[in-house]
């Protein structure tokens, strides 16, 4: 649940196994090292419900790692409650972007801002694409896109 002082920002990705927590991962390390990680509330979830409770893809994690990041969170499923708690959603691509605009038409005090995480790469690569049919180097992909999207973002919103 976000809080009512600071700000928060919840990533979403299909399944919350692959994208999303890499980028929750990588924002909360960035958020940590610039010592503002307490005025934040940071989560991720999915669009679906398919790998409720499931930690991330080891392959994710295994990128992480490499990185010095580590990450405990278990998959979950976005909530009309995240729409009237959360001051930014932070999506992968255009499927998700779809899934959560139609989800928050139906939530009436939604305050959202729901926006693709790769609106803030200042490389413009937009979409985040899902790595889970990939490679190690996929997940690569996905997290050096998610440190320059997530720098963007939290300079931004400094």
């Amino acid at each position: 649940m976000a809080a009512s002082s600071g700000k928060s920002v919840l990533f979403v990705c299909l399944g919350n196994i692959c994208r999303s927590p890499i980028a929750e991962a990588v924002f909360r390390k960035m958020a940590t090292d610039a010592g503002v990680v307490d005025k934040w509330v940071i989560d991720s979830g999915a669009t679906t419900d398919w790998n409720t409770g499931s930690s991330p893809d080891a392959r994710g994690l295994a990128c992480l790692m490499t990185h010095g990041i580590e990450t405990k969170h278990r998959a979950r499923q976005v909530t009309k409650e995240d729409f009237m708690s959360f001051d930014y959603i932070l999506c992968m691509d255009e499927s998700n972007l779809s899934d959560l605009k139609k989800k928050a038409n139906s939530v009436k005090n939604s305050k959202a801002m729901i926006e693709l995480l790769g609106s803030y790469d200042p490389e413009k690569q937009l979409i985040i694409k899902d790595p889970y049919y990939g490679h190690e180097e996929d997940f690569e992909n996905v997290y050096e896109q998610c440190v320059r999207c997530c720098k963007v973002f939290l300079e931004n919103n400094s």
